[in-house]
């Protein structure tokens, strides 16, 4: 039986500047979307949940990380997660659900423990990743404010979510 070897990344690859360098960095992001999707289904996953929580961590990773936020995907910074999930999710979804949101949120939670185990976030990055992605009470509250908002209510909404970007 042969055993897959997964690619090992360094915490610069992810660096980029030019677009030449987004694309790089873009394509490793698929490699560890497909190494994440592979370990789900090591892990007992069935194939189509695992393909599920991979759909979801791409479009955190490379459409919210990447292309959004222009960030480096294994230096999170505290509130990234919080940002996605209070603002950038709701105002980039045509009809934000929270059971939508929750699975995203199941996602990246899987997928960061995943990088833990791949060396590419330590223990308190995972923590408070963790923690961010937890606070579920909070982000059902900004969907249904956002919903609700009349008039220019919108730039008070933006500016009570906290978190980096």
């Amino acid at each position: 039986m042969t055993q897959r070897t997964e690619t090992e990344f360094e915490h610069d690859d992810f660096e980029f500047d030019t677009i030449d360098e987004e694309l790089l960095v873009d394509g490793r992001c698929q490699q560890i979307l497909k190494q994440f999707y592979q370990f789900l289904q090591q892990q007992g996953m069935a194939a189509e949940q695992a393909s599920e929580l991979a759909f979801s961590a791409d479009l955190y990773l490379r459409d919210y990380l990447i292309d959004f936020g222009r960030q480096n995907i294994v230096r999170p910074q505290p509130g990234i997660v919080t940002k996605f999930a209070g603002s950038w999710f709701i105002t980039h979804t045509l009809d934000p659900e929270f059971t939508v949101l929750e699975r995203h949120l199941t996602a990246l939670s899987e997928l960061y423990r995943y990088m833990h185990l791949r060396h590419l976030i330590s223990a308190d990055e995972l923590s408070f990743l963790l923690k961010e992605a937890g606070n579920l009470d909070y982000f059902r509250q900004r969907i249904d404010s956002f919903l609700h908002l009349a008039g220019d209510g919108f730039a008070a909404w933006d500016a009570d979510c906290p978190g980096t970007l």
